[in-house]
C-alpha cells in the first residue's frame, strides 16, 4: 500500500471538521508498520467490535502483539455514520420537539416561525464527530502499542493475512468487518439516486421533501429528526404497524406521535418504482390496494443491512458464511475455522454498539484465556438492552411476552402509565409505560419495555437487576429520589410485592379461622 492510496479517503463535505475526522482514523501521509514475525491476534474491521479486541488485547500488558486493519475509516460506522452523527442531529431536533410543546407548558412561542439552521445543524455534527474521533484514531491505537494497517486485509492461507504488500502471520483471527445498508430491488432506485446512513450525514442543505424507507428503528428515528429539521417526510413501512418487532403497545404511541408531528406513514406499502422527473424523485407505490405516487427531493434507505463479507477470502481458510446472515459462529463466536472468531455486525442479530462492545470482550476471553483453562464466555449469557432514539425513546431489554410463551415460560406483566407517575405527569409526558414480566410465582425479570422521553437511561436499571439476579422484591427496596420519572420502576416492584402481601395475609387469615 503507498501512499497515494490513502490520500484518496474522503468525507464530504471536506471541510475543516472532515478534515480533522480523516486526519485521525485514516490520515493520509500513514505508512504501515513493517509486520511482526508473528501476530498473536490480527484484527480485521476497526469498528467498535475491532477496536474492543485491539485496544483489549494489546492492554492486558502479557507481551501480545496485535494487528488491526481498515480499509476505510476506523470507528466504523459508530462513530462515522452512525450512533455519533445520528444522535448529535437527533439532539438539535429534539429542541424542536420541545419547542412545539412549549405552548402546553404555558410559554408562549411563535410555532410557525422556528428557524432552524440546517447547515448550522450539520456542521455542529461534523465538529462533534470530529472532535470524539481522536479516541478512535490511527495514532491513539498504534500508542497503545496495536500495529496499525491501513488498507483492504484478505486471507491468504490458514494462518496469513493480506494487506497491499504486506503479509501478517497470526496464530488467532478476528473479523469485525460489520455491515452496509442493504441494496432494495426497486426499479430505477440506482438511477434516481438515493441516501443510506452513510451518505446521509453529508448533507449540507435540507431536503425540502423526503422520502424514508423503512419503519424499523433507523427509519424512524431519522424521520422524525427531518421533519423536526424543515423537512416534508413520507414514510414508507411494508409492516402493518412501525416498529413491527417492538412490543405492539409502544410502537404504536410513537405512530401517533409521528402522525402527529406532520410525518406522512405509509404502512402496508410496496415501492413499485422510482422515476427521475424534473420536480425530483417520483416514487409509485402501492397500499392497501391503492397505488399512487410521491414526488420529493431525496429518498432516505433505513431498511436491512448486508454484510461485509466480499474480498476476505473466507473459503480459503473455511470460514462458513452466509450472503444475508453473515459469518457463521457458534455460542462462544468461533467461525467453522476454530482459530478465526468474529464479532459484531459481521455475525450477529443484535446490530448495536454496546453489543459489540460485549461480543469483543467474549472474544478476548475466548481466544486468550480460555486456552489455559480460564473458561469460556457464551454470547447467550448476555442480557442485551436496545433504545430507539425517537422523541419519545422506546427501550427494551430481555424478553417480550410472545417470546417467553414458545418457550413455554408462564410471565405475569406489570404495566405501569406514566399517567401514574408523578414527575411524568409534571414534564406532560404521560403517554409512555414501564412494562415489566417477571415469571409467574416469582420475582424473576425476564424482560421490560419503557415507554418514555429518557427511556434509555432508565433501562439499565432494570437490565442491571437482570444481571444481577435481583428480583422484584429487592427492587423494591431501592429508594428513587422523587419525583422523578425512573420512580415508575419502584411502582412496578411494589405492586409485586402488594401481591405477596396479599396472599400471605389471606394464608394467615386462614390459619387464624382453624385456630378458632
Amino acid at each position: 500500500m503507498n501512499n497515494s492510496d490513502l490520500e484518496r479517503v474522503t468525507v464530504r463535505p471536506m471541510d475543516e471538521y472532515n478534515q480533522k475526522l480523516v486526519s485521525y482514523v485514516h490520515p493520509p501521509n500513514w505508512v504501515n508498520p513493517q509486520p511482526a514475525d508473528v501476530y498473536d491476534l490480527v484484527v480485521i474491521g476497526a469498528g467498535t467490535a475491532g477496536l474492543v479486541v485491539a485496544a483489549g488485547a494489546a492492554g492486558l500488558d502479557l507481551g501480545l502483539k496485535v494487528a488491526l486493519i481498515e480499509k476505510h475509516l476506523m470507528g466504523g460506522d459508530c462513530l462515522n455514520v452512525g450512533c455519533v452523527p445520528s444522535k448529535t442531529i437527533i439532539r438539535s431536533a429534539r429542541v424542536v420537539g420541545e419547542i412545539l410543546d412549549a405552548q402546553d407548558l404555558g410559554v408562549n412561542i411563535p410555532q410557525h416561525n422556528i428557524d432552524v439552521d440546517f447547515p448550522k445543524v450539520m456542521a455542529r455534527m461534523r465538529r462533534i464527530r470530529a472532535d470524539i474521533s481522536h479516541n478512535d484514531s490511527v495514532e491513539r491505537f498504534s500508542s497503545l502499542g496495536v500495529d496499525v494497517f491501513l488498507g483492504s486485509g484478505r486471507f491468504a492461507s490458514k494462518n496469513t493475512v493480506e494487506v497491499g504488500d504486506k503479509t501478517l502471520k497470526f496464530k488467532k483471527a478476528v473479523i469485525a468487518t460489520g455491515t452496509r445498508a442493504a441494496q432494495l430491488s426497486i426499479p430505477g432506485i440506482e438511477q434516481a439516486g438515493y441516501l443510506t446512513n452513510e451518505r446521509v450525514f453529508s448533507l449540507i442543505q435540507r431536503p425540502e421533501h423526503l422520502a424514508v424507507i423503512g419503519g424499523g428503528p433507523i427509519g424512524c428515528e431519522l424521520a422524525q429528526a427531518f421533519r423536526r429539521l424543515g423537512s416534508e417526510v413520507v414514510l414508507f413501512h411494508s409492516g402493518s404497524h412501525l416498529l413491527n418487532k417492538e412490543d405492539a403497545k409502544a410502537a404504536e404511541i410513537l405512530q401517533k406521535v409521528l402522525i402527529s408531528e406532520g410525518i406522512r406513514v405509509v404502512l402496508n406499502s410496496k415501492l413499485e418504482e422510482v422515476v427521475t422527473v424534473t420536480e425530483g424523485k417520483r416514487l409509485y407505490f402501492s397500499a392497501n390496494g391503492h397505488r399512487d405516487s410521491v414526488t420529493v427531493d431525496e429518498i432516505l434507505v433505513g431498511a436491512g443491512r448486508s454484510p461485509n463479507v466480499e474480498g476476505l477470502n473466507l473459503e480459503s481458510v473455511g470460514v462458513e458464511y452466509d450472503k444475508r446472515q453473515g459469518v457463521k459462529v457458534n455460542d462462544y463466536l468461533q467461525t467453522t475455522n476454530p482459530k478465526i472468531y468474529a464479532a459484531g455486525d459481521i455475525c450477529m442479530n443484535w446490530k448495536f454498539t454496546h453489543a459489540a462492545d460485549a461480543a469483543a470482550r467474549i472474544v478476548i476471553k475466548n481466544t486468550l484465556f480460555s486456552p489455559f483453562g480460564l473458561g469460556r464466555s457464551k454470547l447467550s449469557n448476555l442480557v442485551m438492552p436496545w433504545v430507539t432514539y425517537t422523541d419519545p425513546e422506546i427501550a427494551h431489554v430481555g424478553m417480550y411476552e410472545h417470546e417467553a410463551q414458545k418457550l413455554g415460560i408462564e410471565v405475569t406483566t406489570i404495566n405501569i402509565p406514566f399517567s401514574s407517575v408523578d414527575r411524568a405527569i409534571a414534564d406532560g409526558e404521560e403517554s409512555g409505560f414501564l412494562k415489566i414480566h417477571h415469571k409467574k410465582g416469582s420475582d424473576e425479570i425476564i424482560g421490560a419495555t419503557i415507554v418514555a422521553s429518557h427511556a434509555g437511561e432508565m433501562i439499565s436499571v432494570v437490565t442491571t437487576a437482570m444481571v444481577n439476579q435481583i428480583g422484584l422484591s429487592k427492587l423494591s427496596n431501592v429508594i428513587h429520589p422523587y419525583p422523578t420519572q425512573a420512580e415508575a420502576i419502584k411502582k412496578a416492584a411494589d405492586t409485586y410485592r402488594r401481591t405477596l402481601l396479599t396472599s400471605n395475609t389471606k394464608k394467615f387469615l386462614g390459619f387464624l379461622t382453624k385456630l378458632s
